[in-house]
């Protein structure tokens, strides 16, 4: 560990405009860290350090992180010219023809991409195991999972070897991973990020992208560099007053937060989470704000088959199109079991079906609309248990397995995708094991700068960025 583990990625940029570092410095520095550490956490699968250094030789743009080395998640970040595997051996030689916006608009801000990180095949799982990958590892305690699907960026974040890094939630996959690793995940209101021209919004909605950060100002930043409508965008959220990095310097004011601790499908929340909750409360109430218990009544069932049409449809059409590219069908062992069993079902997906998922999704925003006309914010856990060991929500499961372990660990996250509003995930509290166990913020449709200035508020009531995972240590 050096001095340098406690900047983000604002004060490297800085560093390098000051003189008193430079980008092929922190590249080689990065790469050193990525080096030491891999083998332990598996957290970047795809290496791209020529390209980096060509990046750098060409000349970097004058953006707000510029020369700040950084990376992509393996998914819905395309480069052009390198595989992109979605974490799937059916992708495993798929070179993209074009960058995606996302990787344009990242370059644009002065960001060195030098490797693409983990996820499970197609980011099916909340945790980062994968036949072609193998397990990330949490860099918190070796035996216990990343979260997924953005475990390979958390982990690396969380061991320093970058600040930030991309990743993308369809039900979680930002927050997941960085309640488990520590860190700081935003995910943006549906629309905020796009995936690039033509590509629509992902899983009927449900997908967007951006990062977890080791600082919220990070965040905000990046957020203000990565969004915008693309060409054709149909869903443009509202613009704030002023950028996303002026809501990090700005007081949130006196808040109204509803207090959600039990989670609508009725899953079990761990002693730790329920402590852990508690106490942020506390820590929101002695920052003046007034925290009121809750209830937010959902029709479950209609979400979950809602969800399942809609992640189910959208792999069979991934499958099916990639099938068509290689001119021959998928051969056994290429797909994992469950991604299977999600494509099979996906292909028996009636329009009906698809219909019935949208308006599962509407009525389920107005309700939480209800709720937040007497409330700014809603306040739950993001993890119903702290990380727990790996392979229990792997791909490679029976059916009923992998839906009870994913149902149990995270029943609050895909709501918030569900109904496109933006929520965030800050890390605030650790248990007695030293796992961080992540808490999570709901906003309004468009109002990720009331979460950035609460983010910031409570980043600077209680710091974490210089917690360090012991296990780098040896």
């Amino acid at each position: 560990m050096d001095e340098l583990d406690r900047y983000d990625a604002l004060g490297l940029a800085d560093l390098v405009r000051r003189r008193e570092t430079t980008p092929t410095e922190l590249l080689d520095r990065a790469i050193a860290r990525t080096e030491a550490v891999n083998g332990k956490i598996n957290a970047v699968v795809l290496k791209h350090y020529d390209l980096a250094r060509a990046q750098i030789a060409a000349g970097l743009p004058s953006g707000p992180f510029s020369g700040v080395p950084f990376l992509v998640k393996d998914l819905g970040a395309a480069m052009a010219g390198t595989v992109i595997t979605q974490g799937s051996r059916a992708f495993a030689d798929d070179v993209s023809e074009a960058d995606a916006t996302v990787t344009r608009r990242a370059k644009a801000a002065g960001l060195v991409i030098f490797g693409k990180t983990a996820t499970p095949e197609f980011g099916l799982t909340t945790t980062t195991e994968s036949a072609l990958w193998g397990a990330t590892r949490n860099p918190w305690n070796l035996d216990r999972i990343a979260g997924g699907s953005s475990g390979g960026s958390a982990a690396a974040v969380a061991a320093r070897i970058v600040p930030m890094a991309h990743a993308s939630d369809g039900g979680g996959s930002i927050r997941v991973p960085a309640a488990c690793c520590g860190l700081f995940g935003l995910k943006p209101s549906r629309g905020r990020v796009p995936y690039g021209p033509g590509e629509g919004i992902g899983w009927n909605g449900l997908s967007t992208q951006h990062a977890v950060t080791l600082s919220v100002r990070d965040s905000a930043a990046l957020l203000d560099a990565l969004a915008g409508p693309d060409v054709g965008d149909s869903v443009v959220p509202p613009q704030p007053d002023g950028s996303f990095l002026d809501a990090a310097g700005r007081a949130p004011g006196k808040l109204r937060i509803a207090l959600i601790e039990a989670a609508a499908s009725g899953a079990p929340v761990h002693p730790d989470v329920k402590a852990g909750l508690a106490d942020v409360v506390k820590l929101c109430e002695s920052l003046g704000h007034q925290v009121e218990v809750a209830t937010l009544t959902l029709d479950v069932a209609a979400l979950g088959v809602g969800m399942g049409a809609s992640m189910g449809a959208d792999i069979a059409r991934k499958l099916d199109l990639r099938a068509r590219a290689l001119g021959r069908p998928l051969k056994d062992g290429e797909i994992e079991p469950i991604t299977a069993r999600i494509a099979a079902n996906g292909r028996q997906v009636t329009g009906r079906a698809y219909a019935d998922a949208r308006r599962a999704f509407d009525v389920a925003g107005a309700q939480y609309g209800a709720l937040l006309e007497n409330f700014d914010l809603i306040l739950s856990p993001t993890l119903a248990e702290p990380p727990g060991a790996l392979k229990r929500m792997s791909l490679d499961l029976e059916i009923g397995d992998y839906m009870r372990a994913i149902a149990a660990f995270t029943p609050y996250t895909a709501l918030h995708n569900q109904i496109g509003v933006p929520a965030m995930s800050v890390p605030l509290v650790w248990n007695a094991e030293g796992l961080p166990l992540g808490m999570m913020f709901a906003a309004p449709f468009g109002r990720e700068d009331l979460l950035i200035s609460l983010a910031a508020q409570l980043e600077t009531a209680r710091p974490w960025i210089e917690r360090l995972p012991p296990t780098l240590a040896g």
